[in-house]
């Protein structure tokens, strides 16, 4: 079934382990990460990103996530990840996202603001939840690199001033592939200071191959959500390339396991099971 994301998070950050955001690019992936879901009897977001509207546009996706999210025999969050346009992401809560991403986190401070202020009130009178992102998730950098990490003070005027329901914060991930094999250092002190002072749940992107244990350890200390992607797709194509299948139907069932196996694995890397010891009414907050 589909539900909003906002008890599921609430309940992760008072119980010290994450929820897994998932990306999918097409009906294998999203069909995946359900199955992954079932198995592990465990709560996802299956997130579609408006970067993918070449590959998917946001009306194909809605079809896909509405049709595997009602089916599923856990609950789904269906979420809309790295809405850069305002009415697109509008649009998709008019269409059946039940949660939203408004990622106004490029413009100034005053500008993001602004920009997530208005998808907020719009989002609220439809009960639909809303992330928003401060500081700087960069792409590509170094394990070494140091981002612009989230500054305590302005994630607490922000959320005061958005009313926004969960935050992304920067603490040394990066989205897409690290351009060095070394595993990323994650301030947890920062996270730490952004835990004890923002009032909404805090959440991470970039968790492709910043490390378990860092990984586990976020989720310990109030990481509420994990964004994956590029680790799947990765996956994924691995699966594709390694050897020659006697069909297409063959090659995609390789994929679809191969992108299982690693939900399942993050699953427990986030201790998501923990969700399972909290009574099931304090956690599923249906529309």
């Amino acid at each position: 079934m589909l539900i909003s994301s906002k008890n599921l998070l609430l309940t992760a950050r008072e119980g010290g382990f994450a929820i897994p955001h998932f990306n999918f690019w097409d009906e294998m992936s999203a069909r995946a990460h359900v199955a992954a879901a079932e198995k592990k009897n465990v709560p996802i977001l299956l997130a579609w990103a408006q970067k993918h509207e070449a590959d998917i546009d946001i009306d194909e996706a809605l079809i896909l996530g509405k049709f595997y999210g009602a089916h599923a025999k856990v609950p789904i969050v269906l979420h809309l990840d790295h809405g850069f346009s305002p009415d697109l992401v509008k649009y998709g809560i008019d269409h059946g996202f039940t949660s939203v991403m408004i990622d106004a986190s490029a413009e100034k401070f005053d500008k993001n603001v602004a920009v997530t202020k208005d998808v907020v009130d719009y989002a609220h009178q439809r009960g639909v939840v809303v992330e928003a992102e401060i500081g700087h998730v960069g792409t590509g950098l170094s394990a070494d690199d140091a981002n612009q990490y989230t500054e305590v003070e302005a994630a607490v005027e922000f959320v005061k001033r958005t009313n926004v329901d969960s935050l992304a914060v920067s603490i040394g991930t990066s989205h897409g592939v690290y351009k060095s094999a070394k595993t990323p250092h994650l301030n947890f002190e920062r996270l730490s200071e952004l835990r004890q002072a923002v009032a909404v749940p805090l959440v991470l992107h970039g968790g492709s191959s910043s490390g378990d244990e860092n990984l586990s350890k976020a989720a310990a200390l109030g990481i509420t959500k994990v964004n994956i992607y590029t680790d799947l797709a990765n996956t994924a194509l691995h699966a594709a390339q390694a050897e020659h299948y006697e069909s297409v139907l063959k090659m995609i069932e390789a994929e679809q396991k191969a992108v299982e196996a690693l939900d399942e694995h993050y699953v427990d890397v986030f201790n998501t099971a923990k969700l399972h010891q909290i009574e099931e009414k304090t956690v599923l907050g249906a529309l």
